[in-house]
């Protein structure tokens, strides 16, 4: 056996791209004399060769079916760890209240819809794995506390001290799957959710509004409103959240009766390379997403351009192209059917006359979002906070913006990194584009994983909404 796998890695085509982890492998290492004397020529050679092996994924899947069958199951509890699994103890919080947004005309439930029993795994990385079979579902633990997340309304009420009483900011904060489908046995493993929402909104003043998705997510949740095998909400899960921002900011709306519905089948999201559970991967899922039927809209995108590290090092002449992209069924990047994923900057322009321009900044939770919008303004401009090289209040000026979304997962509503890049966008010069680090690399469709909180434990330290974090960077 020794000798057919020394064969193996040594004489087989080496691997250039991770299907599982969703990135390109490492190249083989430039030479150069000073950095052979330096040590780094060959360190980073050893690093190509680790990386690279041959049918790496093949191996990883045979890892991920050994770890899974070593589980640690704890008894009448239901729960188990895998072997491999830090224990993922979460703080104790405070009891929900409801949200500050005004809007619920009842209290839901939460986790009306989650299983009643049945096992709860803590895969890698800090997954929830729940179900079984076709029905498995990977969720992310939540650890934040119902008094987290000021630093993040600040800077909302920053924003809308800044752009000034003619634009209207609104706050959209989406809770993740944990919340509604976290098992009643296993619920000890993350923290509710809607206490850390409920403290956001409270402390918004100043005009900027928050957008209460939560109480239609949870009236929905018997609905598939989130992608059980990816870190995202669904297409369906946006479409009711838009309606709620819709109905908020008082513009009209469509029903999903004025949308085709398209299908892309046996798609296996972000979920899997996190968890590294294999039940993932055998429990593949429709992805269902909605176009409006009235195509009387045009779209206008510039294409960033990042190196290897994730920074801006270029930018495209705007040009136009569709605002839905098609992928096939079995393919793993069907998220980033909207405009492509997070590396465009986006207009689109109605044939609405209502005098209201919209500015949506997001994180990839927010990509699904402005799609059912285009029945309800003029324009609709996208932008990642991540990537704006420019200053959000120069923007909003010269295009005549009237609104003002931010759409952010509950992880990066707690962050304070996140809020202080949202602060560094809002008013400042136009950044210089950042010097390649090393070979530039064209844009790729990302999502963003979110942020843990900083004052809580931290199951896994990739679980993290940073660029520079080569797996999740990566990730589609």
């Amino acid at each position: 056996m020794f000798v057919v796998m020394t064969v193996v890695f040594l004489s087989f085509p080496r691997s250039k791209y991770s299907e599982l982890e969703r990135r390109e492998l490492a190249d083989f290492p430039k030479f150069t004399i000073d950095r052979l004397l330096a040590g780094s020529f060959t360190r980073d050679v050893s690093s190509w060769f680790s990386d690279t092996q041959p049918f790496r994924d093949r191996f990883m899947w045979m890892s991920m079916q050994l770890k899974s069958r070593m589980a640690l199951n704890l008894g009448d509890d239901q729960v188990a760890f895998h072997a491999s699994a830090p224990e993922a103890s979460v703080p104790a919080t405070e009891p929900a209240d409801s949200l500050a947004s005004g809007s619920q005309e009842e209290i839901v439930d939460p986790q009306s819809h989650a299983l009643e029993d049945g096992v709860a795994k803590m895969a890698s990385r800090g997954i929830i794995i729940v179900g079984s079979g076709p029905e498995t579902r990977a969720l992310m633990a939540f650890g934040g506390t119902a008094k987290g997340g000021d630093a993040y309304a600040r800077m909302v009420n920053r924003y809308q001290q800044t752009l000034g009483p003619g634009v209207r900011v609104y706050c959209m904060i989406v809770p993740t799957a944990a919340e509604f489908y976290t098992p009643k046995k296993a619920r000890s493993m993350t923290n509710p959710q809607q206490p850390t929402i409920s403290h956001i909104y409270s402390l918004l003043e100043g005009g900027a509004s928050g957008v209460d998705a939560y109480s239609q997510l949870a009236r929905h949740a018997g609905e598939p409103i989130y992608l059980r095998t990816d870190h995202h909400w669904s297409p369906l899960g946006a479409y009711y959240a838009a309606e709620e921002f819709a109905r908020t900011a008082g513009v009209p709306f469509n029903g999903l009766s004025c949308y085709n519905t398209h299908t892309v089948r046996n798609f296996v999201g972000t979920m899997y390379g996190y968890s590294k559970d294999p039940a993932i991967k055998d429990a593949p899922e429709d992805f269902v997403y909605y176009t409006p039927q009235d195509e009387s809209y045009t779209v206008t995108f510039v294409t960033l351009t990042l190196d290897k590290d994730f920074n801006v090092v270029g930018e495209s002449k705007p040009y136009a192209a569709k605002y839905f992209r098609h992928y096939k069924d079995g393919s793993s990047a069907a998220y980033s059917t909207f405009m492509g994923g997070d590396y465009n900057q986006t207009v689109v322009r109605t044939p609405v006359t209502n005098n209201r321009r919209l500015l949506v900044i997001k994180d990839s939770y927010g990509n699904a979002v402005p799609g059912y919008l285009f029945s309800s303004f003029e324009e609709i401009h996208v932008i990642d906070h991540r990537y704006f090289r420019h200053s959000v209040k120069n923007y909003v000026r010269d295009n005549a913006i009237t609104d003002v979304l931010l759409v952010n997962n509950i992880f990066n509503a707690y962050s304070s990194h996140v809020a202080r890049r949202y602060d560094r966008i809002l008013d400042r010069p136009a950044a210089p584009l950042a010097k390649p680090a090393g070979a530039v690399k064209p844009a790729v469709p990302a999502t963003d994983q979110p942020t843990q909180p900083d004052s809580v434990q931290k199951p896994v330290e990739t679980l993290i909404e940073e660029p520079e974090d080569t797996l999740i960077s990566n990730i589609l």
